[in-house]
């Protein structure tokens, strides 16, 4: 029966409509394998009891006949940054831990209204957990673990989402992601969760049309142009990588797409400009927690800054009080000009770049990942916070410029890892953007972990 948890949405839909599998049985498949793969540390909280409560009820649904949406019944992961009604929603900090919402976000609640089980991240994707599972994208948090993970990731255009509900890191940027094994799994999640919400200021208010994606074999890329950014090629990128966007860019010319070169100009300056940026919006979001209204607060009691003083040393680790120190020095009035405007003004050039290459192609192809996943016990030795801020150079400047973009798992390296290349379009571009994601797909069949039933 686990052999059900590796398929995909389409296929366990229709499983649950014949009746071969009922929600509830699924569910504790679900909740079976995430006891079995604890150790992988994918989950924060298990909420159980809820998700046998909605199984339950999609049971039911099933027996009538009468299922919400393809995603009724199937388990869904949420990142533990969304929140959840009457569940912790602890962003994996000690600062929120005991951290109860008394309201669903808006991307929980249209999943729950669709009938998905929840549950955030991609090991519990690629591991069978769920089939999908909601992220969010900074600068490549959805993206990066998928390229790593051998799944699809996608970073939708902002405002297509709703953030309303998401804790925010750097408002600007984020972006709710979705994570799947297929890009036909990641549309049918789009699907659901995106489109105008009132609640959320940023949200985009033209009317989102579902997408609908042909198979693979009846599509054609011939005549599309497609660029490769000549200032991606860093040479801080794998051999392995290069060779990978190589031969893809290569086999999609084989297949009649127009591949060409071009040049994003201030790439250059983008993970300096990122940097300060998310900092400086990082210091003023974590402002808010102050040990008072809610959040950890330290047995201080010698006067309310010491108060304010212990709660932020003891509730924030080590990275986040950095950012917020650099933020906080970057908004000084005398170094307001100097970093924070100045940044702003890269951000629009960077933004100006992805809008006049929009004149020559219709798609940007690059890498994703520097390299394949580094091991544990490599990244804990050789951990570098400058080099670590770089591994998201090929995946900030969409969060910057606002545009969408999707990882897509390619091949398998020399050491039996993933290795994932990256789609970026003009805003709002996803019907175009997934459509030639799932063509890639289609040619380069990457060898998920998954049973064809």
């Amino acid at each position: 029966m686990e052999k059900l948890l590796h398929t995909n949405i389409k296929t366990i839909s229709r499983l649950l409509f014949d009746g071969t599998i009922k929600p509830t049985e699924l569910t504790n498949l679900a909740l079976k394998k995430a006891e079995d793969i604890k150790h992988l540390n994918s989950f924060i909280s298990i909420t159980s009891n809820q998700a046998k409560t909605q199984g339950e009820k999609s049971e039911k649904r099933f027996t009538d006949r009468k299922p919400i949406s393809e995603l009724d019944g199937v388990t869904i992961a949420v990142k533990d940054n969304f929140c959840t009604q009457n569940i912790k929603t602890t962003c994996a900090s000690k600062m929120l831990e005991n951290f109860v919402p008394t309201y669903n976000a808006t991307v929980c609640q249209r999943l729950f209204d669709a009938g998905g089980s929840s549950g955030g991240s991609a090991v519990a994707v690629a591991s069978g957990v769920c089939f999908a599972a909601i992220g969010s994208d900074t600068g490549g948090s959805t993206r990066n673990p998928a390229s790593y993970c051998g799944v699809v990731g996608l970073k939708p255009t902002y405002g297509l989402v709703s953030r309303w509900g998401l804790i925010p890191l750097v408002n600007s940027m984020d972006v709710p992601g979705i994570l799947a094994r297929t890009v036909d799994d990641v549309v049918s999640v789009l699907n659901v969760i995106a489109g105008f919400d009132n609640k959320d200021s940023t949200s985009l208010t033209k009317p989102y049309n579902k997408i609908r994606l042909p198979p693979a074999t009846k599509m054609s890329i011939k005549g599309l142009k497609i660029g490769i950014p000549i200032e991606y090629n860093s040479e801080h990128v794998s051999e392995e990588v290069l060779d990978t966007w190589n031969e893809i860019a290569a086999l999609l010319q084989s297949h009649g797409a127009v591949i060409k070169k071009v040049s994003m100009p201030h790439t250059e300056y983008s993970i300096v400009c990122y940097s300060i940026l998310n900092q400086c919006e990082v210091a003023s979001n974590m402002a808010r927690y102050d040990g008072i209204e809610y959040g950890f607060r330290a047995n201080e009691e010698l006067s309310t800054e010491k108060l304010y003083a212990a709660s932020r040393k003891l509730g924030f680790n080590d990275v986040v009080k950095n950012r917020i120190l650099c933020g906080n020095y970057f908004l000084l009035t005398r170094n307001y000009d100097k970093y924070f405007t100045q940044a702003l003004k890269i951000r629009r050039l960077i933004a100006n770049d992805f809008h006049n290459v929009w004149n020559d192609v219709s798609l940007l192809l690059t890498p994703t990942t520097l390299s394949e996943a580094p091991s544990y016990k490599s990244y804990i030795e050789n951990y570098d916070p400058y080099k670590n801020a770089f591994e998201d150079f090929c995946t900030q400047c969409a969060n910057m410029a606002g545009v969408p973009a999707v990882s897509i798992p390619i091949k398998l390296s020399k050491n039996v890892l993933p290795l994932s290349l990256q789609l970026m379009g003009r805003n709002l571009s996803e019907p175009m953007l997934l459509a030639v994601a799932k063509y890639i797909e289609n040619l380069v069949k990457f060898p998920h972990f998954q049973y064809e039933l």
